[in-house]
């Protein structure tokens, strides 16, 4: 039994803003987790390549408004800042 990837856990260090920001924030990373865990079978942002954050961006969203692919472009922001946060030198 594989354990569950925790999206919170994960972005807690990068989530600033109001509780309801952090929690859309929150709600739209694990939709693209989802997403790309279907298409993909890739579970956890570690595993991401560019293809699948492209294909998520651009096809997966490709019938919604552009201002909800904006809100999902910002999700991914974070999702990046975090993975770059971790792998930076200290």
């Amino acid at each position: 039994m594989t354990k569950h990837f925790d999206m919170a856990l994960f972005l807690s260090g990068v989530l600033t803003g109001s509780k309801v920001t952090q929690q859309r924030h929150l709600r739209q990373a694990r939709i693209m987790q989802a997403a790309i865990q279907q298409r993909w079978h890739r579970d956890n942002p570690w595993t991401w390549q560019r293809k699948h954050k492209r294909w998520f961006l651009d096809h997966h969203l490709k019938d919604r408004s552009e201002a909800t692919r904006y809100c999902y472009r910002l999700t991914a922001l974070l999702i990046w800042k975090r993975m770059e946060r971790h792998s930076s030198p200290r």
